[in-house]
């Protein structure tokens, strides 16, 4: 009986050994660098994106990082296709390390995407989709820092109306984006006494443009509003140049790259853009940023390195007030906004957006600057 009794203690005195020794290999083998992921066309459309987020991880582990673990992004390319982006957020879903996502940059990648990290509790920030419908599925994890493309034409029309444009034509692809924004547009524009005369979607040349000219001058035009994507925003209003037609020009965030000047040449110098990067801001934020990025790049940042920027401390700063363990929780830390490349702002608890700001594009070397105005 007493040889028994040993034994079983035996076996229980192993047992604990071997739990023990488990749980602290189980922490030897924590991993010491938090994960997130980062879905963009890189090659195809990067304009200087990637460039961004790699300076606020840069900034991030100088400063010791996230609760004292590096961070590291984890990146992955959609080139703008529906089904590879799908794919993607798939395998950001199933892979437990990756604890938020940054992307996908055209809404009708990140619209389908956004399901998938839903339903795994992932915490999703697109900086570049406009799409109302992104976050208006009632999703707890998805966010944006950028306004909708209905906030964006809204303000434009504000702005317009403002500048005492009265009868404007639509310039508009055929598309989700090109519809949806020139419809946004056009109800903004009753709104502020402008009257749309004119709305086409296609031209062959650049003599059917100086035909449609004439007939917009005999409406008695006073703009061109477009709602269209880059690079065909900035041949239009090459193409518009070399017709005779001198605008004024204005459209949403897509304009706000550096192919419209590069492209669009002196015509499109003084194109009115709504955008969100303020570089003119007073904030310390915003001129750390800019000093940060022209030192490390010996360039200019654009709109999109400042949102990819802004995205990535965002979500470190979301992170730094939540469970690292349980990545469900992030969203929790996103409802208190903050920004660290534009004005804080935000619309509801369910998604984050930053001031909208008027920026008409003056061309320089090697730089954009910008005269802006508030709205």
């Amino acid at each position: 009986m007493f040889n028994k009794l040993c034994r079983i203690f035996q076996i229980f005195f192993l047992c604990l050994v071997f739990i023990f020794l488990s749980v602290g290999c189980t922490r030897a083998e924590e991993p010491q660098e938090i994960v997130i992921g980062v879905v963009w066309p890189f090659s195809t459309n990067n304009n200087l994106f990637n460039e961004g987020i790699d300076l606020a991880v840069k900034s991030i582990n100088a400063d010791g990082g996230i609760n004292g673990k590096k961070l590291k992004l984890l990146k992955e390319q959609d080139d703008s296709e529906v089904v590879k982006g799908i794919s993607i957020a798939e395998s950001f879903a199933e892979n437990k390390s990756v604890q938020a996502v940054i992307g996908h940059r055209n809404s009708y990648v990140s619209i389908p995407a956004s399901a998938i990290s839903e339903r795994a509790g992932l915490t999703m920030l697109p900086p570049a989709s406009t799409n109302p419908a992104l976050t208006q599925n009632g999703f707890r994890h998805i966010f944006r820092n950028i306004p909708g493309d209905d906030k964006i034409a809204g303000r434009l029309a504000e702005y317009l109306g403002r500048q005492g444009l009265r009868r404007m034509v639509v310039y508009y692809t055929d598309d989700v984006y090109g519809i949806g924004l020139a419809n946004f547009f056009e109800d903004q524009a009753k709104q502020n006494g402008i009257m749309v005369v004119d709305r086409f979607n296609n031209y062959s040349n650049v003599e059917e443009l100086k035909r449609l000219h004439n007939r917009w001058k005999a409406f008695g035009y006073d703009g061109i509003f477009i709602a269209t994507a880059m690079p065909g925003a900035a041949i239009f209003i090459r193409d518009a140049g070399q017709a005779g037609i001198t605008g004024p020009f204005a459209g949403g965030n897509a304009l706000d790259s550096l192919e419209l000047l590069s492209i669009g040449g002196e015509t499109a110098e003084g194109t009115i853009v709504g955008t969100t990067f303020d570089r003119n801001s007073d904030s310390p934020e915003t001129k750390n940023f800019i000093k940060s990025f022209r030192q490390e790049y010996h360039l200019e940042p654009t709109t999109y390195a400042a949102l990819g920027y802004d995205a990535v401390m965002m979500l470190a700063a979301a992170m730094e007030k939540t469970d690292i363990g349980d990545r469900a929780s992030v969203a929790k830390g996103l409802r208190d906004p903050v920004s660290y490349t534009h004005l804080r702002a935000h619309e509801t608890p369910e998604h984050l957006v930053c001031r909208l700001l008027i920026e008409k594009k003056k061309n320089t070397i090697n730089t954009i600057n910008t005269q802006r105005k508030n709205i």
